[in-house]
C-alpha cells in the first residue's frame, strides 16, 4: 500500500471528524434530533415545515464548509472519475438505500453507533462490505 503524502493530511482529517462529532452531539443535545442528512434533508421536502429553520442551517454548513476551507488557503479538491449517468444512477441508488435503511451513512455511523444501535451497526457494516465488494469488483475484478 503506497500512502501519498503530500495529499495525507491526519491533522485536518481528526479536526473535520470532531467538528462532525460535535455538531452531531449539539443537535441531539440542544434539538433532539439525530444528524443524518438524508433524514435532514427528506424534512425539507416534506409538510408541514415547522423546522425549516436548523435544516437549512445544518445544510448551509454542509455546503460551506468547503467553501470556508477554500477561502483559508486549503483548497477542497476531489475528482470524479465517472460520467453524469454514472453519477445520477449512483446518487439514485443512494437515495433508495438510505430509504431501505432507515437512514443514511452519517445518520447510522455517526449517530447510530455512539448510541449502541445494533440497527445502525448492521446497517454501517452493510455500507461498508458494499463498498469494499464494489471497489473489489470495479478496480480489481473488472479493471478501472
Amino acid at each position: 500500500m503506497l500512502i501519498d503524502l503530500n495529499h495525507f493530511t491526519p491533522g485536518l482529517s481528526l479536526t473535520g471528524g470532531l467538528l462532525i462529532g460535535l455538531a452531531a452531539a449539539v443537535l441531539v443535545l440542544f434539538n433532539g434530533r439525530i444528524a443524518g442528512i438524508s433524514g435532514i434533508f427528506g424534512g425539507l421536502l416534506s409538510w408541514p415545515r415547522n423546522d425549516l429553520g436548523w435544516r437549512l442551517a445544518f445544510l448551509a454548513g454542509l455546503i460551506g464548509a468547503p467553501v470556508v476551507a477554500n477561502l483559508l488557503g486549503k483548497p477542497a479538491h476531489s475528482e470524479i472519475q465517472a460520467g453524469w449517468g454514472e453519477i445520477l444512477i449512483a446518487g439514485f441508488l443512494v437515495g433508495l438505500g438510505t430509504r431501505y435503511a432507515a437512514g443514511c451513512t452519517s445518520g447510522h455511523g455517526v449517530c447510530g453507533l455512539s448510541r449502541g444501535s445494533i440497527r445502525s451497526l448492521v446497517a454501517t457494516a452493510t455500507f461498508m462490505a458494499a463498498g469494499f465488494l464494489t471497489v473489489l469488483v470495479k478496480r480489481h475484478l473488472i479493471g478501472g
